[in-house]
């Protein structure tokens, strides 16, 4: 009979296990308590019509009965509200993008004095703090409806979300480029366009193509409102119960965004 070495037994004694994310135990198992207890306090204070909802399931089949198959004979006007979503979505890109470089230099911790950093994050948490839904029904009463309307709500969205990414990605740059460019007597601007603007150029690309796709998304949700694009053409396909064209609508709006996808990846492919 064999016998195993204190060595081995000894490792046998050692395998490591990864270690708890709350290490005591009353407190782990005490919040995993307070969690079911909220989801079930939640789920049972919640007001459910149950029969509405019964009776709303015939009528979400006929919506979705009625879609099949989609219609493409309005194309005209198809092509017409996605030729404007387009448009409201690259120019609100192109100006949140350029708008957001110079509010992400000031709302970087390393690079901005702390009045300048403040206003800067206020600037970002403004442009971040509300829905571009809720955006989009300020900017139509403002300057009517339309695309314009659009344009402003997403460019604003676009600075809250882009600036906010560059912000931090600025602050985890590599200082050493920022210093060598002090150190031969660069002013501030020569620093930030040789030193610190080469280090996020794929990110901020990266975040530009993303941006892109989520404003395509987001015009057709602000164009429900007025605000211009085909969410203005989707609103009233269903107000009319042409449920066969707005299925089209949403078909197109997927192929959009799947073809916008594809560009987005090759893009970043080619540049790291």
């Amino acid at each position: 009979m064999t016998r195993s070495s204190p060595a081995s037994s000894t490792a046998e004694r050692r395998t490591w296990r990864k270690p708890p994310f709350i290490a005591n135990s009353w407190l782990r198992y005490g919040l995993w308590i307070v969690v079911v207890a909220y989801l079930v306090w939640a789920l049972g204070s919640l007001p459910f019509n149950w029969e509405r909802i019964a009776e709303g399931l015939p009528r979400a089949a006929r919506i979705f009965g009625g879609g099949f198959p989609p219609s493409f004979e309005r194309a005209d006007l198809l092509f017409t509200g996605f030729k404007e979503s387009l448009q409201i979505a690259i120019l609100a890109t192109l100006l949140g993008v350029m708008l957001s470089i110079p509010f992400a230099v000031m709302a970087a911790r390393n690079l901005a004095p702390r009045p300048v950093y403040l206003l800067g994050r206020g600037v970002i948490i403004v442009s971040r703090s509300f829905h571009p839904v809720i955006v989009a029904i300020l900017f139509v009463a403002a300057v009517g409806f339309g695309p314009l309307a659009g344009i402003l709500t997403l460019t604003l969205y676009s600075i809250g979300f882009v600036g906010k990414l560059l912000a931090e990605e600025i602050e985890e740059i590599d200082w050493g480029q920022v210093e060598a460019m002090k150190a031969t007597g660069a002013g501030y601007f020569a620093t930030l366009v040789y030193a610190v603007f080469p280090q996020i150029l794929p990110r901020q690309v990266g975040l530009s193509m993303y941006q892109l796709d989520s404003n395509l998304r987001a015009s057709a949700v602000v164009g429900i409102v007025g605000a211009g694009g085909i969410g203005g053409t989707l609103m009233n396909a269903f107000g009319r119960y042409d449920y066969d064209f707005a299925f089209a609508i949403l078909l197109v709006i997927i192929a959009v965004i799947l073809v916008s996808e594809g560009v987005s990846g090759w893009v970043r492919k080619q540049i790291w």
